[in-house]
């Protein structure tokens, strides 16, 4: 029978290549209006990235930490944080200043989901100032996400960035 590893792999593996084109090409600038393509089954996934980023822009940290998995994997920057008590230590604070302080608009969100794995992917800008600098930056988030005996938990978080052009 095989690992919930090589079945997660496997998901993964066949719904990216139903995007994968679209990731090659630069960046588009983002739109007025939000681009939503999330599957019925993936909607409560989805709700729970969206509590989780309401959690770190309102200071929440416990219940920001309540949407997170223990055996969370959170891939930024080049560096990863390999548990929610890493995460807790390390960068949920800063996360939490830099979310209140300055806002992101979502321009498109792609989320699947399975019997019990889920996955949502977030295009946004975000623009404003942090640390007495200017923000204007394009931000790229994939989320795969657990349904629990509690609901759905966050079990990866990959966050790139780069500056708008």
């Amino acid at each position: 029978m095989p690992t919930a590893k090589t079945i997660l792999a496997i998901f993964l593996s066949v719904s990216i290549t139903s995007f994968g084109p679209a990731l090659a090409h630069e960046p588009v600038q983002t739109a007025a209006v939000s681009i939503d393509d999330v599957q019925a089954e993936a909607a409560e996934a989805a709700s729970v990235v969206d509590a989780f980023h309401a959690a770190l822009e309102h200071g929440e940290a416990a219940a920001a930490l309540a949407l997170l998995a223990d055996d969370v994997l959170i891939f930024e920057g080049g560096g990863a944080e390999r548990s929610k008590a890493e995460y807790a230590q390390h960068h949920l604070a800063a996360d939490a200043a830099f979310s209140a302080a300055v806002p992101s608009i979502q321009s498109r969100r792609l989320a699947r989901a399975g019997a019990d794995i889920a996955w949502v992917a977030t295009e946004s800008r975000t623009t404003g100032e942090f640390n007495g600098g200017p923000i204007d930056s394009l931000s790229a988030e994939t989320m795969v996400l657990r349904h629990e005996a509690d609901g759905w938990r966050i079990t990866h978080i990959h966050w790139s960035s780069h500056a708008a052009r």
